[in-house]
């Protein structure tokens, strides 16, 4: 049996008939975050309850605690200089882990007060960082601490890749979680999983026009049928592979949901990964699955 579904011929491009969903590790409460190193073939992802980061081995096909504790470490990406940037709920701040494993404080605070709980993190080819700040993490003792909003709101955040001055990019949705440029960095998707806290609220991904350091108004891309959109990842024609529900969806470029991969259980994040890019990676509730595709990571 297949693992996937297609809705539309274009998705059949995407995918092999003879490959398998693989079980990579289990043991999770919720894992999330996953982030690949090409230079040491391994996948860095969080698991926010346990308060530890976890590491996969490509070569040996390992798994070892990279990081802990995590300070409920949630969404984690590489910089251009193969870097870890890693979003934390507990200490309500974005970080980066240089290469002599140093803790770099990107941001902690807009404008005198301290952020909510950093969600997800993408970074432009300008270096610029942008990441997203829900209140999961200080919604309750257990994927971070239970503390009041200090800002008021849930916005996406931009960290200049040279002054490090931090604006706010994106304010009208109610909780901005997942995030990824397209391939030209023309477009920013931000998922709104809102209906955690607005009842009756559409689970969506919105797409904003980037202008420079700032974005144009919003437009909806998709609504999620059943489940919410969490995080999502670009390949290289613009295709969007995101978590939705208990399942993978992809959607091209133009909104047309294209092919459903069934994972089992609720999935959190994806990236890509493996020496061609070519190995999606899927961080479900509990386990870590990957699967081979016949596209690659935008970058």
């Amino acid at each position: 049996m297949l693992p996937y579904v297609a809705h539309d011929p274009r998705f059949e491009r995407l995918v092999f008939g003879h490959v398998n969903l693989e079980k990579l590790t289990s043991g999770c409460r919720w894992a999330e975050g996953p982030a690949y190193f090409p230079a040491g073939r391994y996948l860095i992802w969080s698991d926010i309850p346990n308060n530890r980061m976890m590491r996969f081995d490509e070569t040996d096909s390992s798994v070892s605690v990279f990081r802990a504790p995590s300070f409920n470490s949630n969404g984690n990406t590489t910089d251009r200089q193969g870097r870890l940037v890693t979003c934390e709920h507990f200490m309500r701040r974005v970080t980066r882990t240089e290469h002599d494993g140093a803790i770099t404080v990107l941001a902690d605070a807009f404008e005198g007060r301290r952020l909510n709980s950093p969600n997800d993190v993408v970074i432009k080819s300008d270096n610029s960082i942008w990441f997203s700040d829900p209140t999961y993490g200080i919604d309750s003792d257990y994927e971070g601490q239970h503390s009041p909003s200090e800002i008021g709101a849930s916005n996406v955040y931009r960290i200049d890749g040279s002054s490090g001055a931090i604006t706010r990019v994106v304010s009208d949705r109610v909780q901005p979680n997942g995030l990824a440029f397209s391939p030209d960095e023309t477009r920013l998707y931000v998922a709104d999983t809102g209906a955690t806290h607005v009842r009756g609220l559409p689970p969506t991904i919105w797409s904003y026009e980037v202008k420079g350091q700032k974005v144009g108004e919003a437009s909806l891309f998709a609504t999620c049928p059943d489940g919410l959109y969490d995080g999502f990842r670009c390949d290289i024609h613009g295709n969007i592979w995101t978590s939705a529900g208990r399942s993978v969806f992809c959607y091209a470029a133009d909104g047309t949901h294209l092919g459903t991969i069934a994972i089992g259980e609720i999935v959190a994040n994806v990236c890509f990964g493996g020496p061609r890019r070519n190995r999606l990676y899927i961080c479900g509730q509990t386990s870590l699955y990957s699967i081979y595709l016949n596209t690659r990571a935008a970058v």
